[in-house]
């Protein structure tokens, strides 16, 4: 007779899964996410798991859902992005400790690999966005970016980069095979990219090859030679969907934080409250704060000793990948939204805030 599988053993997993493939967290998913990492925390899990977190700098026994999507998640995919993904299959497959972190540190590298091509691949479409337009108001409805040195991995990182900058619809392209390029797609609110590619293929039968997705993201591939009549098409599509408000982003606020109030304290009942993710995100708070300190690391990320205007409490601050949105010199007072962080380094505990964005006062 053949015993039934504890399903439980598998709950590690399944919210690494559900987390890195930005699943809505609905009830039962956050249960079962919220399941899993009370797994990886008592360390009943998978080592490869383990070893991509140690290898990442973060503590196992205090693993959240951020760290699943935004740290285990994207050392996986660079393998499938720039080698081989059966590293990744075997580092959540094997049982031995040690191998998990030889594959894991593979990983790591692969992953620090992408960040450069990334970088540079970014810095390429910026600069290719700079050359057809003097100001914001002069971009087209929908960004499409090409170089013939692109990297098919890192297509969709980089749509996704740029997006987050101008907010609207982006599709970077890479080369593909036999005179074909290969499209990845990312999209704000308000703007199905999938039925925005449908429009296109209509329109012009037998100009997109294949193409597939959802509502925030999809792939394609046409011809290399078609792509100055895409993106014309790409574009009077949006153009008849979209007015200009839709390119102004917004940021939604849970309200301001007495200074008083902000402590490790709060931080914690908020880290509590998860696990947050897609559909049940995470509270953002904002206020105004004078900058104490400021330095760039790797010329793209901000931090930050901040204050709250009239009070005598100063707090560690990071932005990521805010430097090129808001670049020096700072001003002295900054209006920011962020997020409490309980930030763990080496062995010292502290509240940091975690900037989603920052402009003057």
């Amino acid at each position: 007779e053949r015993s039934e599988p504890n399903m439980g053993d598998y709950l590690d997993l399944l919210a690494l899964g559900t987390v890195a493939d930005v699943v809505p967290l609905e009830r039962n998913n956050r249960i079962l996410v919220h399941q899993g990492l009370a797994r990886i925390r008592a360390g009943r899990c998978r080592p490869g798991i383990i070893a991509l977190l140690e290898v990442a700098g973060r503590n196992p026994r205090r693993a959240q859902a951020s760290d699943l999507g935004f740290t285990v998640g994207p050392r996986l995919n660079a393998a499938g992005r720039l080698d081989d993904m059966s590293l990744g299959i075997e580092c959540l497959l094997t049982d031995d400790p040690g191998r998990a972190r030889e594959l894991a540190a593979e990983l790591d590298q692969l992953n620090r690999d992408r960040r450069h091509i990334e970088d540079d691949m970014r810095q390429q479409a910026e600069t290719l966005l700079e050359a057809v337009m003097l100001k914001e108001s002069d971009l087209p409805w929908g960004l499409c970016l090409y170089d013939d040195s692109w990297h098919q991995g890192v297509i969709g990182i980089v749509a996704s980069r740029i997006k987050e900058r101008h907010h609207r619809p982006v599709i970077a392209f890479a080369p593909g095979d036999d005179g074909e390029i290969k499209g990845s797609a990312r999209s704000i609110p308000g703007v199905h990219i999938r039925d925005v590619l449908d429009e296109v293929a209509a329109g012009s039968p037998g100009l997109l090859l294949k193409f597939g997705g959802h509502a925030m993201a999809a792939g394609l591939t046409l011809e290399a030679h078609r792509l100055d009549e895409f993106k014309e098409l790409f574009n009077a599509v949006l153009h008849q969907r979209l007015d200009k408000d839709a390119f102004k982003a917004v940021i939604e606020s849970d309200g301001e934080i007495a200074a008083e109030d902000m402590n490790l304290d709060l931080a914690y009942l908020v880290e509590q409250g998860g696990p947050w993710g897609q559909g049940f995100p995470e509270p953002v708070f904002h206020g105004e704060f004078d900058v104490i300190q400021h330095r760039q690391l790797q010329d793209k990320h901000w931090k930050l000793v901040v204050r709250p205007p009239g009070s005598n409490q100063v707090f560690d601050a990071i932005g990521f990948n805010l430097v090129r949105a808001c670049p020096s010199p700072l001003p002295q007072r900054l209006l920011m939204a962020y997020q409490l962080d309980v930030n763990e380094f080496r062995g010292s505990i502290n509240l940091q805030l975690r900037i989603a964005h920052m402009e003057a006062a």
